[in-house]
């Protein structure tokens, strides 16, 4: 039970403090002189990052799905460690805007078996040989409409489609076929965006997207949370490099499949704003 309490106060520190840092993006848009500020004419922004996440893979699937015995850490279980992947984006339009998001994680581990757990039907013994093989593809479709927009920033909400394909498989010697999973999860979500210029190089952006939706054996909770700076040294050139960091957690019940996903971590990449 405090093990719970705990668990419940951190996923609500995760849902106030993104809302905090947007929020803080305020007093730069407002209160910033004009003069020191880029211009906001921007219409086409595409960004390449590269995101090495910290990851939480918790997976089960069948008649036991969601239950402590029938769940694997896949992290834990096979020592699955950080890693980089790329992450592209694109925004056309000014005040509104379409959005375009994709990254694909992807893990392969092998590991002899610490415990004994069910995947998929099939039992893995203490000591048994086996190999892990996670995908997880993010797709983002999405709109945004920046309804306070000034030359030193803007400040909007966001509506987006995120499109969750989670395939996960473990192999062993002492199985007849591989035990695995694949899942379809779209949510739709949304939130807030804002970005204020600290100098006319020098941007900072916070953005916040999230929901729970919930309809028979289809039950997700998504939230996204992003905050990063970026410097672009020449306008007339509008290239410059982005750092920042990117929180993403999925909780999912899907007919028999069950997912507790997060991806948190620093970025740093090149993005192109014309």
């Amino acid at each position: 039970m405090t093990g719970t309490k705990h668990a419940d106060k951190r996923r609500m520190r995760n849902r106030i403090a993104p809302l905090v840092y947007c929020t803080l993006l305020l007093p730069i848009i407002a209160a910033a002189p004009a003069a020191a500020q880029a211009p906001n004419d921007q219409v086409v922004e595409l960004g390449l990052m590269s995101w090495r996440p910290s990851p939480e893979l918790r997976l089960s699937t069948g008649a036991l799905a969601g239950s402590s015995i029938d769940e694997v850490d896949f992290v834990e279980e096979f020592g699955i460690e950080d890693k980089s992947f790329p992450d592209f984006r694109v925004a056309l339009g000014r005040n509104h805007k379409f959005r375009f998001g994709y990254v694909k994680f992807s893990y392969e581990q092998d590991a002899t078996i610490r415990r004994t757990f069910t995947f998929q039907g099939r039992t893995f013994t203490i000591n048994t040989p086996a190999s892990a093989d996670i995908k997880w593809d993010l797709w983002t479709f999405g709109y945004e409409w920046d309804f306070v927009s000034r030359d030193r920033g803007f400040f909007g909400v966001v509506a987006d489609l995120k499109y969750n394909k989670v395939q996960a498989a473990i192999d062993s010697p002492a199985l007849r076929s591989t035990a695995a999973t694949d899942t379809d999860a779209p949510v739709p979500t949304i939130g807030v965006i804002g970005r204020g210029y600290v100098t006319p190089m020098i941007a900072i952006t916070g953005e916040f997207t999230g929901l729970k939706v919930s309809s028979g054996d289809f039950d997700v909770k998504f939230t996204d949370f992003d905050i990063n700076a970026t410097i672009i040294p020449s306008r007339a050139i509008g290239i410059g490099a982005q750092v920042g960091y990117r929180s993403v957690i999925a909780d999912y019940i899907v007919d028999e499949d069950t997912g507790d996903l997060k991806m948190q971590g620093p970025y740093f990449g090149v993005v192109a704003r014309f």
